[in-house]
């Protein structure tokens, strides 16, 4: 009734009428009309009543929402054409030939994007689906289905667009395919934008975030140069579910609207879901959150169990979209949704007793979720006889010095910056924006009321049952569930990108939107205010308005000529030696001789020229992993019956070595790949430095190295076909009986100059 007399009021002054004459009774009349009492006039001699229409109340809100989403777009088609400028100006790639243009999507990209080209070679949608069912070309002696094994309906579903859409006369497939992925960028940065939005109540943060969003695209993305990496498909629609799981979370949301919103979220989830192959490590530390949220009595048992069953059902899904995909059955994510909704259902009393009694009913709970989460996992690889994802943990033990640091697998991940972790500067780049310092000062201050609050909930019994809203009725601070939610999710997700690099793309979006709510959300300031006592509303709107305005014009005058500058900056793609040899794989070999030679190389060999592959980067197999390792016994200190045996056991025609492997200096001793492989060969690495005692002296050279001198045992087996300043390809000899493909002649081409 208040905030309706204050509404009433603002009306009223900007119709020119005085606050005074306002009367109380107006309160319960008509909506969208004022009853006012006339002013005493000298020629009547009674008061009477009229009613005076106005302007309701809700075309105002309806102003303010379509200018936030039309700022909103306008946001996000920026972004996406900051990134479209500098991937185009990075490589001229509309200068490009067409073999250049696939040269430049860099190893795992290559391999994606090539089934988006081989649907749209197909001679129909139909054989298309089934060429990608029944797969021989990816991985020689094999064939598997790729849409089961990867996750890959994004380049089906673009490709079958492409063919039934009559737009084949004026775009090129190329940039119906980028165009694609940047206008998901640009959705990426309005759920960022609602998100900030739904949290602070002012579509100035979302404005805030997503220009703190573009000025620190170093950190918060990569897609400018890795079109195709399925975290540039998939993060866009993590964002939705964010900003979906906020909305959700938010209090006086009708029944209605909150169906609307599980559906939204199911959606966004089923879509991230399908579109990473690491989906499952995300939803487990999502789950983990809501987990954290329930023991806290932050969020209602109602929510909690939304949350988990959208988070199941868009795993189950997946599960059946990829062919019945084991990984997704033998996930931790599901084993622990699965458990924590088990034992909530079963101990029951949970949230009762003094705060002693509910810390150790907490620590149970925990450890029997904890407990049972593992032991499904366990019965559920066993009966699936599910190996695939052990590289994951193997590199996460030797990580943290639990596990073997000799693995092969591992140590490809381990040596790999991006697996390491967080550099320092990156801090000292988000501070250069301005962004660091609200986002720790809001995190600082809402994780102290967060312990507050929490505290409160585990001392007064009383609020069990009670909903988030009638508590924060009854105290003098409290916490709103989806700031709850937020907070815990950058908490979360920052620990893991510190521990991880590559991870930090999932954190220094949401960063972004959680520091603008920290800028112009209603309850920090209050704080701050209350502290201090000159609590106002007057002054509360000229900080959360004034303050992100000064921001904004700061980040312009500083970043603005900066931005511009990059955006048109030009350069371009420069990779001859590489064309060189796409070129002569296209016209000299056969098109079903098989290669082998390393993964990234390998992708790009599989886009530009269609042949077959021994091996490719989507490293989620364990066969796949064994035969890679052993492909790479090229680069190891083996002899070359050993190393003409093992290709021939792939199926390998030719064989493709790389300098910049064989004589690798872009890591250091014990990380570059010949030393990975000497060590799990059990052999001493190469140059000085020092060796465990256990390591002996290989009794073979390095074959890569050797294969060049021509020696007998080597001419013997291998017949060199290509060579230039990068690459050196040779032709596996088969004896009498060779394949059809081998009888087919092969010019050798020397381009060594």
């Amino acid at each position: 009734m208040e905030i309706r007399k204050r509404g009433l009021r603002k009306l009223a002054s900007y119709w020119g009428i005085s606050q005074d004459d306002v009367s109380a009774e107006s309160c319960g009349g008509a909506r969208g009309s004022l009853r006012v009492s006339e002013r005493e006039d000298s020629g009547r001699d009674s008061q009477s009543w009229y009613r005076l229409s106005i302007p309701p109340l809700w075309p105002w809100q309806t102003v303010v929402i379509a200018a936030g989403l039309v700022l909103a777009v306008l946001t996000g088609l920026a972004h996406a054409w900051c990134v479209y400028s500098i991937h185009e100006n990075l490589l001229w790639f509309s200068h490009l030939k067409e073999v250049e243009r696939e040269i430049s999507f860099r190893t795992e990209c290559g391999l994606y994007y090539s089934y988006y080209k081989q649907m749209l070679r197909a001679p129909s949608i139909q054989q298309g689906l089934s060429e990608l069912i029944n797969d021989n070309a990816t991985e020689s002696k094999r064939t598997i289905n790729l849409l089961r094994r990867m996750n890959i309906y994004q380049e089906v579903f673009l490709g079958v667009l492409y063919r039934i859409l009559p737009i084949q006369a004026y775009l090129e497939p190329v940039y119906f395919y980028i165009y694609t992925v940047f206008s998901l960028q640009a959705v990426y940065v309005i759920a960022l934008f609602i998100t900030s939005w739904l949290l602070s109540g002012s579509w100035l943060a979302g404005a805030l975030t997503g220009v703190w969003y573009i000025l620190n695209r170093v950190d918060t993305t990569r897609v400018e140069f890795t079109i195709s990496l399925r975290e540039n498909w998939s993060l866009p629609f993590f964002a939705l579910q964010i900003a979906a799981i906020t909305c959700y979370l938010r209090p006086h949301l009708k029944p209605i609207q909150q169906k609307v919103v599980l559906w939204l979220m199911f959606l966004a989830t089923l879509c991230f879901c399908l579109t990473w192959q690491f989906n499952q490590f995300i939803l487990l530390v999502q789950a983990l959150i809501i987990f954290t949220l329930d023991c806290l009595d932050l969020i209602s048992t109602e929510q909690v169990t939304c949350l988990y069953l959208v988070q199941v059902s868009s795993l189950l899904s997946v599960w059946l979209l990829q062919f019945c995909n084991s990984m997704i059955l033998g996930s931790l994510a599901l084993s622990f949704i699965v458990a924590a909704l088990f034992v909530k259902h079963f101990q029951r009393g949970l949230k009762t007793g003094g705060l002693a009694a509910r810390l150790g009913k907490l620590l149970l709970h925990t450890v029997l979720v904890l407990a049972l989460t593992f032991t499904i996992n366990y019965l559920a690889k066993q009966a699936l006889q599910l190996r695939s994802d052990e590289h994951i943990f193997k590199f996460i033990k030797s990580k943290f010095g639990l596990g073997p640091t000799r693995d092969f697998d591992a140590s490809l991940y381990l040596c790999e910056e991006a697996f390491g972790l967080l550099p320092l500067d990156t801090f000292d780049r988000l501070a250069g924006t301005l962004l660091a310092y609200p986002y720790l000062v809001t995190l600082i201050v809402l994780l102290v009321m967060l312990a507050l609050v929490t505290l409160a909930n585990l001392c007064d019994s009383s609020v069990v049952g009670r909903p988030p809203k009638g508590r924060c009725e009854a105290r003098p601070i409290c916490m709103r569930a989806d700031v709850a939610y937020n907070l815990l999710h950058t908490v979360f997700f920052g620990l893991l990108a510190l521990g991880t690099m590559r991870m930090k793309y999932l954190w220094t979006g949401h960063m972004c939107a959680f520091a603008a709510y920290g800028v112009c959300g209603k309850e920090l300031w209050s704080l701050c205010l209350n502290m201090i006592h000159c609590n106002t509303k007057t002054k509360l709107r000229l900080i959360r308005y004034t303050l992100p305005l000064v921001i904004l014009c700061f980040l312009y005058y500083k970043f603005w000529p900066k931005l511009m500058t990059e955006v048109s900056e030009l350069r371009e793609f420069y990779d001859p030696d590489t064309v060189e040899l796409m070129t002569w794989i296209s016209s000299k070999t056969p098109k079903k001789a098989v290669f082998a030679g390393s993964m990234q190389l390998l992708a790009g060999i599989k886009l530009c020229t269609g042949r077959v592959l021994t091996n490719h980067p989507h490293y989620e197999d364990r066969a796949l992993r064994e035969r890679t390792k052993q492909v790479y016994q090229i680069y190891a200190q083996q002899s070359p019956e050993e190393v003409h045996g093992i290709l021939h056991a792939a199926g390998a025609d030719f064989v493709v070595m790389e300098d910049s492997i064989c004589y690798e200096r872009r890591h250091g001793r014990g990380c570059r790949l010949r030393d990975l492989l000497d060590l799990a060969n059990g052999h001493i690495m190469d140059g000085p430095g020092d060796n465990d005692p256990d390591l002996v002296h290989a009794t073979h050279p390095r074959f890569c190295e050797s294969i060049k001198t021509d020696g007998p045992a080597y001419t013997a087996l291998f017949t060199r076909v290509f060579q230039n300043k990068t690459f050196h390809v040779y032709k596996l000899k088969r004896g009498k009986k060779r394949a059809k493909s081998d009888r087919e002649p092969v010019a050798m081409e020397d381009k060594t100059q």
